[in-house]
C-alpha cells in the first residue's frame, strides 16, 4: 500500500518539493525516506515520510537515522578539506609523506587529490577479505598500505568504492592524530549541530532505519564485478542489507557507512556554499571542489568529474542540477550536494534502495526539479 502522509516543515515557497515527496510516497515508490533544503544557510525543507521498517510498522521520524552509503564520501571530503585549509594536508603531496608506510610497493608518489578522485590504482584489494577485516579497520588498512596498486596511478579514473574511505580516514589520522569518526563528529556534526555518524553509537541504534534492497539495487555490483576492473566489489563484495546489522551500523566504514538524516546533510551542503561557514572559507571549498579529473571512468565507461572528493556538475542528480553543483550520491539512492550560484544544500535519503538503468532516480529528479522550479 501507498502512504502518502507526509510529516515536517515546509516554506510555502516550496510547496512543490512537498508534492513531489507526497507523491512518491503515494505511488509506492519509497517504503521510507525524507527530503531537506538550507537556503542561504537556512533550513527551508524538512521532510520525512513512510517507515523505517519493511513491514511498515515502524513510523519514520524525525530523528530516522539511514545508511547513506557513499554519501558518506562527500563528509569524508569536507573533513579532508578543513585539513587541508589548516596547512596539515596538501591535494598536491604525496600521502606517503604523512603516512610512511603507505609507500611500499610503488606508492610513493601517489597524491592526496589522486586518492580523493579516485585514480590511485587502488580501487579494491588485490588480497582476501572478509566483511570482518573491513570492519575492523586495521586489517583494511595494512592490505592497503601492502599492496601494490592495480593499474598506474594517474593514468585513469576508477571508482574507488570502499577503498577510498580508508585511504582518506588513515591519511587524515596520520596527520591530525584522530579517526575519520571522530574527526567528523568534532569538526562537523558537533559545530553545525547535526546527528551524521561513521559508527552509529549504541545509544542511537534504535534510530537507525532497516535497508530494503529494491529492483535493480544489485545491478552496478553486477556490472563492476564482469568489467576490467572488478576489485571495488570483491574483497569483500557489498551487500545491500548489510546496514541491518549492528556489525555494520558500528563500524568505521568512512567510504560507506555513514548514518545520518536528510535534514544533517542538507545543513552540512548548505553550510559550505552560505554566506558565512564555520566549517570552511571559500577559498578552501574552492579548492576542494577544483577539477582533477574530468572524462569517462575506465570501469564503466560513464562520463566521470571529480574535484577532491566531490562528483561536480553531476547531471545524473536531475537534468536540472548541474553546473557548478558538487556533492555525492549513494548506492540505492540518497544523495546530497551543494549549488554555490543558489547558496543551496540539497538532502534526499531513503531505506528503499534501488537501481535506474539509466542512472537517474525519478524520486530524487521530481525533488530537485520541484527545487529548481521553485528557485
Amino acid at each position: 500500500m501507498g502512504n502518502s502522509s507526509v510529516h515536517g516543515t515546509c516554506d510555502p515557497r516550496f510547496q512543490r518539493i512537498k508534492d513531489a515527496f507526497a507523491l512518491n510516497l503515494a505511488e509506492n515508490l519509497e517504503t521510507g525516506a525524507a527530503v531537506a533544503m538550507c537556503l542561504d544557510g537556512k533550513p527551508v525543507v524538512n521532510l520525512w515520510g513512510g517507515f523505517a521498517d519493511a513491514a511498515r510498522t515502524k513510523p519514520w521520524q524525525h530523528n530516522t537515522l539511514v545508511n547513506v552509503w557513499s554519501v558518506t564520501k562527500g563528509v569524508v571530503a569536507l573533513a579532508v578539506a578543513i585539513m587541508v585549509e589548516r596547512g596539515k594536508l596538501d591535494y598536491n603531496k604525496p600521502v606517503a609523506e604523512v603516512w610512511p608506510a603507505f609507500a611500499q610497493n610503488g606508492k610513493a608518489k601517489i597524491t592526496l587529490g589522486q586518492v580523493m578522485s579516485h585514480q590511485a590504482g587502488l580501487n579494491g584489494l588485490s588480497v582476501p577479505m572478509d566483511f570482518a577485516g573491513l570492519a575492523a579497520y586495521t586489517p583494511y588498512v595494512t592490505a592497503l598500505e601492502t599492496m601494490a596498486p592495480l593499474w598506474e596511478p594517474g593514468s585513469r579514473c576508477v571508482y574507488h568504492a570502499l577503498t577510498y574511505g580508508h585511504l582518506a580516514a588513515e591519511t587524515l589520522r596520520h596527520a591530525d592524530g584522530r579517526r575519520m569518526s571522530q574527526f567528523v563528529q568534532d569538526e562537523i556534526a558537533a559545530k553545525l549541530g547535526v546527528p551524521f555518524y561513521i559508527g552509529v553509537p549504541p545509544l542511537e541504534d534504535s534510530c537507525a532505519a532497516e535497508i530494503i534492497a529494491g529492483e535493480g539495487t544489485n545491478d552496478w555490483v553486477r556490472d563492476v564485478t564482469a568489467s576490467a576492473y572488478p576489485h571495488a566489489c570483491q574483497n569483500p563484495t557489498p551487500e545491500a542489507t548489510a546496514p541491518n546489522d549492528r556489525a555494520w551500523r558500528a563500524a568505521e566504514i568512512p567510504g560507506g557507512n555513514g548514518h545520518t538524516t536528510a535534514l544533517a546533510l542538507a545543513t552540512i551542503y548548505g553550510n559550505m556554499v552560505g554566506r558565512s561557514s564555520p566549517l570552511l572559507s571559500p577559498k578552501a571549498v574552492a579548492m576542494a571542489t577544483e577539477i582533477r579529473f574530468d572524462g569517462l571512468d575506465a570501469c564503466n565507461g560513464l562520463p566521470a568529474k571529480w574535484g577532491a572528493g566531490f562528483s561536480l556538475n553531476k547531471e545524473g542528480y536531475s537534468t536540472r542540477a548541474g553546473h557548478g553543483t558538487f556533492g555525492h550520491g549513494g548506492w540505492g539512492g540518497a544523495l546530497g550536494f551543494a549549488d554555490p550560484k543558489a547558496r543551496l544544500g540539497f538532502a534526499y535519503v531513503t531505506n528503499h534502495m534501488r537501481g535506474f538503468s539509466d542512472r537517474i532516480d525519478i524520486r530524487r529528479q521530481r525533488l530537485i526539479d520541484a527545487a529548481y522550479d521553485a528557485i
